[in-house]
């Protein structure tokens, strides 16, 4: 008996640490042309039978929708385009390992790194989980997950295809 609650307890110890590892929590910051600047929460990403599920738990954010990608690089810095300071350059374009080359949302065969659209309330809090069916949470790590100031048409054209401007980013450990 004493040993069959010995190897119960290996068990749930071997699930529970199992249960951890696919589970990551990325730190957000609003950022702009001069740098990253204060926290406003997090976003949790763990696994389901249908992929990663992002949940946030952000505040001091614009009502509305947001375009929401994992971003190629693991950095939130400014960067230079054009000769202007551009805030979260440092993140390279959307994630794209198989050279898709286009938008066409999370469900289709487009960026990987294209993410259900981020809902944000009128008190300036996103807390509503998104599903990301191609998306396993270790996918995440080394890499950035921006949410964009404009909503996201998952498309080249219009200009909106990615979002607009980025305003908050963080890194995948």
């Amino acid at each position: 008996m004493k040993r069959m609650l010995l190897l119960f307890a290996a068990f749930v110890l071997i699930v529970a640490s199992c249960a951890r590892a696919e589970e990551i929590v990325v730190d957000m910051h609003l950022v702009d042309a001069n740098g990253v600047g204060k926290s406003i929460g997090t976003i949790t990403v763990s696994t389901s039978p249908y992929g990663a599920i992002l949940t946030p738990s952000l505040s001091d954010l614009p009502p509305g929708v947001h375009g929401f990608h994992v971003h190629q690089n693991p950095s939130c810095d400014p960067g230079e385009k054009e000769g202007k300071k551009v805030a979260a350059l440092g993140a390279g374009p959307h994630l794209d390992p198989a050279s898709a080359k286009k938008h066409q949302g999370p469900y289709a065969e487009g960026h990987l790194g294209d993410l259900p659209a981020l809902i944000v309330g009128p008190d300036g809090k996103a807390v509503v989980p998104l599903l990301a069916p191609r998306l396993k949470p270790a996918d995440l790590k080394g890499h950035a997950l921006m949410i964009h100031a404009g909503g996201d048409t998952y498309a080249d054209q219009p200009e909106l295809g990615g979002g607009g401007a980025r305003m908050a980013c963080g890194i995948a450990k």
